[in-house]
């Protein structure tokens, strides 16, 4: 082989080297904007963590007792926190989530029961279409079908702050190539309080981006939900506290009251 080719076939390879690199920042910097972008966007709502803790348990059922659960404190962490962290020493606790059983409106797994296992359940659902879509119409369509009147609009919407995020990201111009693709899966998560056929629930979900390389991260989302039709909805009122968004598996993650995902059989 010639100089002139040597020279050519080592420019390619760094030249390959460098888009896979460029790529694989591209795609962690679509997943820390996302985890920025959902704090802003809850933050910004008015909801936050810095007002002394109300003794929920003390509250009578009914708007101030899920008010208060909803604005309870979540451990604050940071976006670096999402992608990795020291492992923890014992294993979490475990919460057993039931599977779904049929394909709700706006193509959302459903079919969860009325328990509060039930609502992450649904919750993770709802989440895991959205995100895996990334796609503003769909998620406009699942907010319609998945929320009760009078609950919080779709354009301060949490997830529709995650979507943009990704979407306006370097790695969300690459949303629609061939070869990429998001995937969510359920790994932990954690009830925050309820209130009969009411519940905060929250999840924790490891989201894998591919675009030609792969980075992952973790993304925690809460919700309110309230029993309504024989399924579970998004509910009315002002978004919960954000979740923390852990490496699963991790200290923080235990400090942060996340339970490992479970399904049961």
């Amino acid at each position: 082989m010639s100089a002139l080719a040597d020279e050519t076939s080592g420019w390619g390879r760094r030249r390959l080297l460098a888009v896979v690199v460029a790529m694989v920042l591209v795609v962690v910097s679509g997943l820390v904007g996302l985890v920025y972008a959902v704090r802003g966007a809850v933050a910004s709502s008015g909801t936050s963590d810095d007002g002394a803790a109300v003794a929920v348990d003390a509250l009578p059922s009914g708007q101030a007792r899920r008010d208060a659960i909803a604005a309870a404190p979540m451990l604050r962490v940071n976006p670096q926190d999402s992608r990795g962290g020291t492992p923890a020493a014992s294993p979490a606790p475990t919460i057993i989530v039931p599977a779904a059983t049929s394909l709700g409106p706006a193509e959302v797994p459903t079919g969860f029961g009325r328990t509060t296992e039930g609502a992450v359940g649904q919750l993770a659902a709802i989440a895991t279409t959205v995100l895996q879509g990334m796609s503003i119409p769909q998620l406009r369509a699942v907010h319609e079908e998945w929320s009760a009147p009078g609950a919080p609009g779709v354009d301060g919407w949490a997830l529709m702050a995650a979507v943009r995020a990704f979407l306006v990201s370097e790695a969300g111009r690459h949303v629609d190539e061939p070869g990429t693709s998001v995937v969510t899966v359920p790994v932990a998560a954690q009830v925050k309080g309820s209130d009969d056929d009411w519940v905060v629930a929250c999840v924790l979900l490891d989201v894998t981006v591919t675009v030609v390389t792969e980075a992952r991260a973790a993304y925690g989302h809460c919700e309110r939900l309230q029993w309504t039709d024989e399924r579970w909805v998004i509910a009315p009122g002002e978004p919960p506290t954000p979740a923390p968004s852990t490496w699963p598996g991790t200290e923080l993650a235990s400090a942060a009251g996340w339970r490992t995902w479970t399904t049961k059989e």
